[in-house]
């Protein structure tokens, strides 16, 4: 029978089935190959978008020139295809790759200690077993003179840290999407403006760019090892590149192209976000008085709705299960206590709220003002034998409390502070695991089992399942 003498019902529906079949076929092929561009990456769960102005990399930007003594360059750490950190399985590729001769393998930060033996492919395969298996490099800092508390242990698998340099082992943050961060560094020890309350000041522009181009200086000085100071052109231009970009996942080999149905994936889309320090802040620092809007993700609001789906989409349940995700996201009640920086500050024993009382960046996912938080990642009980554990004093009252990381506290020398660190911006996160400071968190479902625990939600496999794929989507 010819399409010509089709009932019009059936025509119509032999159109939408091709149509979605065209659409399959396409995502098929999107998920077995990259397309030809140079912004888009694979990775984990699909493709990775970098919007870019010129819509190119410009790899002569002195971001990827090596400007230091060990052959490191910005880019050593900051990788494109993983969301512009590094991601532990592609790090341990680099050392199979190059036998462990690869730049980013430099005793200064990249060994467990270094004081470590690597001469051999085997020495090296232990010295540089942190950074292969969590993707963190060291970070060496002295305890702050006049310090609230006294390191009075220390219980390091390595045999090198001291209270003149603890060892602390962390991710490098991604270096895009930083127009929107509202800290510098995990500790926030490159920011400048306060990161602690009160926050009614906050980074402006001119703040990012110095605190940006502060922190470069210091990881050309330290990381690549540098023994003449770059000068400020050169600071600029790797401010002005990294400022530039937005980094988001655009494709999902379950739920195809992220910004078609009404979806908003893709770097394309965020990068047009608005955004300014405090907004959407759940405790009322938003400077324009804005009331908190707890609907802080609403990229894939229109996918929601099951009526807009076709059961014939072959996209359509995975789609479903991000939209569930979102909106656990926005709306699963937490009862949240025992965070330092949270629950002191306001005075409050437990806070109801949601994921997206800390990560309350409207469509961003980080904490829209300068607020470091202890959720408890860094506590001794969570302390794996990998880790160097701390034991500290306070010098007042006699308590003491192990840690394996004291984070803000390093800086500021204070009691209260120990454990904090700032939230990271939530987009792109499917090419940069693992997760949290210490990369303790080796998948999304690591990180979500560890919020359900935490904080006793009760979630169930199936709710699990959706936020680790809304989360996957971003």
């Amino acid at each position: 029978m010819s399409a010509s003498i089709l009932p019009r019902g059936a025509s119509r529906l032999a159109c939408a089935v091709s149509l979605l079949l065209a659409s399959a076929l396409a995502s098929a092929q999107l998920a077995t190959r990259p397309p030809v561009d140079p912004l888009i990456t694979p990775d984990a769960s699909g493709w990775l978008q970098t919007h870019a102005p010129n819509h190119r990399i410009d790899l002569h930007n002195p971001f990827f020139q090596s400007l230091g003594s060990n052959g490191r360059s910005c880019n050593s750490c900051h990788r494109q295809g993983e969301g512009w950190t590094i991601s532990a399985a592609e790090v341990q590729h680099r050392f199979d790759v190059t036998r462990g001769l690869d730049p980013i393998f430099a005793l200064v930060d990249g060994a467990d200690s270094p004081r470590d033996d690597i001469s051999t492919l085997a020495a090296r395969e232990k010295a540089f077993s942190m950074l292969t298996s969590r993707g963190v490099i060291r970070v060496g800092l002295p305890m702050p003179a006049n310090a609230e508390f006294t390191l009075v242990a220390v219980d390091d698998p390595y045999g090198y840290a001291s209270a003149a340099e603890l060892s602390l082992f962390r991710r490098p943050l991604p270096a895009t999407n930083l127009i929107w961060d509202s800290a510098v560094m995990w500790d926030g020890r490159e920011t400048f403006a306060p990161f602690q309350p009160p926050m009614d000041a906050g980074l402006d522009m001119e703040d990012i760019r110095s605190s940006l181009s502060s922190q470069a200086l210091h990881a050309i000085l330290g990381h690549e090892q540098a023994t003449v100071t770059p000068d400020q052109k050169t600071l600029d231009a790797i401010v002005d590149f990294e400022s530039h970009l937005f980094t988001a996942q655009v494709f999902d080999r379950a739920a195809g192209i992220l910004n078609e149905g009404g979806g908003m994936g893709g770097a394309n889309i965020l990068a047009q976000q608005r955004f300014w320090i405090g907004i959407n802040d759940a405790l009322g620092n938003d400077p324009t008085l804005e009331p908190f809007d707890a609907n802080v993700m609403q990229l894939f609001d229109d996918w929601r709705n099951p009526r807009a789906m076709s059961s014939l989409d072959p996209h359509a349940r995975a789609r479903a299960a991000i939209a569930r995700g979102e909106q656990l996201f926005d709306s699963m009640p937490i009862n949240i206590r025992g965070v330092a920086g949270l629950n002191d500050v306001t005075g409050q024993s437990v806070i109801r709220g949601t994921c997206g009382t800390c990560h309350d960046s409207p469509n961003i996912g980080n904490h829209s003002v300068g607020a470091p938080l202890n959720i408890g990642i860094a506590d001794g009980s969570r302390r794996t034998p990998d880790m160097p554990l701390y034991t500290l004093r306070n010098n007042s009252t006699g308590e003491t409390v192990q840690t394996t990381d004291p984070g803000l506290a390093m800086l500021t020398g204070k009691w209260a502070d120990i454990g904090k660190f700032k939230g990271p911006n939530l987009r792109g996160l499917a090419a940069r695991a693992p997760y949290f400071h210490n990369g303790s968190a080796a998948t999304l479902n690591d990180v979500v089992n560890f919020y359900d625990t935490r904080f006793n939600i009760g979630m169930t496999d199936q709710q699990k399942s959706d936020l680790v794929a809304f989360l996957s989507a971003l």
